[in-house]
This record gives C-alpha cells, sequence and structure tokens, in this order.
C-alpha cells in the first residue's frame, strides 16, 4: 500500500470526490475531497509517516473540513420559505 503514501494520489483522489460532488445533492463528498487534498498537500511538502497515521491524519482533517463545511453552508433553521396559499387557487 505504498501508492497511498504518494501525494499526487491524494490530489488526485480528492479532485475526484470534487468532482463527484458537483453531482450530488448535498455537500457530503467537498469535506472528504478538501482532506484528501491537504493531506496530499503534507505529504507533497515533506510529512513522512507510517500508513496508520497517514489515515488518522485524513480521518482527523475530514471530520474537521466535513463539520465546518456543515456549520457554514446548512441552511439557518427557519430559514425555509413555505407558502399557504396554492398558486392553482
Amino acid at each position: 500500500m505504498l501508492w497511498l503514501q504518494v501525494w499526487w494520489v491524494w490530489v488526485s483522489f480528492g479532485l475526484v470526490l470534487g468532482i463527484l460532488e458537483i453531482f450530488l445533492p448535498t455537500f457530503f463528498c467537498l469535506g472528504f475531497g478538501i482532506a484528501a487534498i491537504v493531506t496530499g498537500a503534507l505529504i507533497a511538502m515533506g510529512l513522512s509517516v507510517g500508513l496508520a497515521q497517514l489515515l488518522l491524519i485524513y480521518a482527523v482533517l475530514s471530520l474537521i473540513s466535513w463539520l465546518l463545511l456543515r456549520r457554514f453552508l446548512q441552511p439557518k433553521s427557519g430559514s425555509v420559505k413555505t407558502f399557504d396559499q396554492d398558486i392553482n387557487d
């Protein structure tokens, strides 16, 4: 599994998740894609850790980015517009 310790694999995985996000109606894959790109950038800057530590770094970055995206991109509660009148009435 040495291919998981190559920076361009992580960046490619992040870009694939970002492109996949275009076709999905939620922001589910975007946080994981951002975390993969950041993990690839850390490896490119010289981070040399084992596979277990690398996956742990990716998991923590995924959680942080997903929570931040959820906080800033989720609609506020009560901001959904509802209409009492039907257009056909």
